[in-house]
C-alpha cells in the first residue's frame, strides 16, 4: 500500500512539473485565434508593386456600389484569413493597417491578382478583374471610414 502511494505521489509530482514548464514555454506564443502580432515587414509586398501597377486608378473609385459589392467579396474570400473586421487573422494581416492604406489603389490590386504565395496570400487572377477592383474599393474604405469616424459599408 505504501509502494502505491508513493508512486502516486511521484506520479502527481511529475504532472505538475510538465504543466508548469508547458505553461512556460507557450507563454510567449499568442493565444489560439488571436491576431499576428504587428510586424511592418508584412507590408513590404506593397512596396514590390512594379510603379506601373502603382500608378493604376481604381475605375470603381466613384462607383456608389463598388464598396458593398467588395464588402460580399471580402466576406468570401478574405475574412477566413484577415478576419471579420479585416484587422487581422489567423493567417493574414490586418488591412486597416497604415501601410494599406497608405498604398495606391493599384499596388493592392497588384497584390490581389499575384498574391503572395510564400507567405500565404493566394493569386486571385482568376477572379474578374472588376470584382478585384471592389475589393480594392472595400479595403480603401475601411481606412476612409476611419477618417471619418464612421464604419464602412455593412456587410451583409
Amino acid at each position: 500500500m505504501k509502494a502505491a502511494a508513493a508512486a502516486l505521489a511521484v506520479s502527481a509530482s511529475f504532472l505538475a512539473v510538465s504543466v508548469v514548464l508547458a505553461q512556460t514555454r507557450s507563454s510567449d506564443k499568442p493565444p489560439v485565434g488571436a491576431a499576428p502580432k504587428y510586424d511592418p515587414a508584412i507590408y513590404a509586398e506593397l512596396q514590390k508593386a512594379p510603379e506601373k501597377a502603382r500608378n493604376r486608378a481604381n475605375p470603381l473609385q466613384n462607383d456608389a456600389d463598388a464598396v458593398a459589392a467588395g464588402a460580399i467579396l471580402f466576406e468570401q474570400h478574405c475574412a477566413e484569413c484577415h478576419g471579420d473586421a479585416a484587422q487581422g487573422g489567423k493567417k493574414g494581416p490586418n488591412l486597416r493597417a497604415v501601410e494599406v492604406q497608405g498604398a495606391t489603389p493599384g499596388a493592392i490590386f497588384w497584390i490581389l491578382t499575384n498574391g503572395v504565395v510564400r507567405k500565404g496570400m493566394p493569386v486571385w487572377s482568376k477572379l474578374p478583374e472588376p470584382q478585384r477592383w471592389q475589393l480594392v474599393r472595400y479595403i480603401k474604405s475601411l481606412g476612409e471610414a476611419a477618417r471619418v469616424g464612421e464604419s464602412p459599408a455593412p456587410k451583409p
